[in-house]
C-alpha cells in the first residue's frame, strides 16, 4: 500500500466526482471481468502503518450487515481518519422534511440501490464539511457500490485498499434480522445470538448478542427496513451490482478478504494482525 502523498481538498475533489459522473461509463463490469483475468492478485498484504501518516485513504466493502460500519469506525477511531458511512448520510437525509427524503424513502423500503446521482450529492456535502474542519484522508463504508462508483472514484483520488469483510449469507441474515436500535439515543444494538456449527469445511461461526443497556432496553426499535424479504432484496442487489467492485480492486491488487470468524472480541484482533495493525493499537495504549 503506497502513501498517499495528496492531501483530499474536497472543493476540488467533489467537482471532478460530479464531471466523473457524467462522462463514465453506464458499465464497467466487462472491462474488470477483463482485468481480473489477467490479474488474478492474491490478497495484498499492507505495510506497516506510520503513526504519523493519518492521510490513508480506504474502501470497506461487504453484502449488507457484515459489519462495515463496526470495524470502519474502530479504525477510524484507531488511526485518526475519518470515518464516512454513506449509509449514515442516507439516514440522516432520510430523517430530514427535504423532498430527497420522501425519494429516499420509496428506495429504501424496496431494498433498492440509491442512484449514483443522489449518493454523490450526500457524499459531496460531507467532504465539503469535512474540508471545513481541516479533515485529510478517508475510511469510506458504503461507496463505492458499483463498479460505475468505483471508476469515479478511482479517476479522482487514489484508494490504497479495498477492505472485503465476508460473513456466509444464513448468517448475515439472521444478524440483520437482530439488529435494534434505541429511538431515545440512536445506539445500535443486535438481539441475535448466532451459533453456526462447522460444516462440509466451513468454519464455525458463534456471535454473542450486543444486548442494550437497563435504560435503552424499553426503547428498542427495528429498523423498517430489517424484514426478511427486503434484507433477501438487498443481498440480492448486491451481489448483482456490488459484488462486481471487489473484482475491480482485486484486478488491481488493492483488495483484502477477510471472513469473519465470529462477533467483535474474535475479529478485531485478527483484522488489525490482517492489517498489519496488530501492533498498532498496543503503541497507542502505550502512548496515552
Amino acid at each position: 500500500m503506497a502513501a498517499v502523498t495528496r492531501r483530499l481538498r474536497s472543493s476540488s475533489y467533489v467537482s471532478l466526482i460530479r464531471r466523473s459522473l457524467s462522462t463514465a461509463p453506464e458499465s464497467a463490469s466487462a472491462s474488470a471481468s477483463s482485468e481480473s483475468a489477467q490479474v488474478r492478485s492474491q490478497s495484498t498484504s499492507p505495510p506497516r502503518v506510520d503513526p504519523k501518516d493519518r492521510n490513508i485513504q480506504w474502501v470497506f466493502l461487504g453484502c449488507p450487515g457484515v459489519g462495515k460500519g463496526t470495524y470502519a469506525s474502530r479504525l477510524s477511531t484507531l488511526l485518526g481518519v475519518p470515518h464516512i458511512a454513506t449509509g449514515d448520510l442516507v439516514r440522516e437525509e432520510l430523517s430530514s422534511s427535504t423532498p430527497l427524503s420522501k425519494q429516499l424513502k420509496e428506495i429504501v423500503n424496496q431494498g433498492k440501490l440509491v442512484s449514483d446521482e443522489i449518493i454523490i450529492n450526500l457524499l459531496s456535502k460531507r467532504l465539503e464539511a469535512g474540508e471545513t474542519n481541516g479533515e485529510s484522508g478517508f475510511i469510506l463504508d458504503g461507496f463505492p457500490r458499483t463498479v460505475r462508483q468505483a471508476e469515479i472514484l478511482d479517476d479522482v483520488t487514489h484508494i490504497d485498499l479495498a477492505v472485503n469483510l465476508k460473513l456466509p449469507e444464513n448468517v448475515l441474515l439472521e444478524k440483520c434480522l437482530g439488529r435494534r436500535i434505541c429511538d431515545q439515543c440512536g445506539k445500535n444494538f443486535n438481539v441475535a445470538s448466532i451459533n453456526v456449527k462447522g460444516e462440509n469445511g466451513n468454519p464455525a461461526i458463534k456471535m454473542a448478542p450486543l444486548l442494550p443497556p437497563p435504560h435503552c432496553a424499553s426503547k428498542l426499535i427495528t429498523r423498517s427496513d430489517d424484514t426478511e424479504a427486503i434484507v433477501k432484496e438487498r443481498f440480492r442487489v448486491y451481489n448483482d451490482k456490488s459484488q462486481p467492485v471487489e473484482e475491480f480492486y482485486r484486478a488491481r491488487g488493492k483488495l483484502i478478504e477477510f471472513d469473519l470468524p465470529g462477533g467483535i472480541p474474535e475479529s478485531w484482533p485478527k483484522l488489525l494482525e490482517a492489517l498489519n495493525l496488530d501492533d498498532y493499537e498496543d503503541r497507542q495504549s502505550a502512548a496515552a
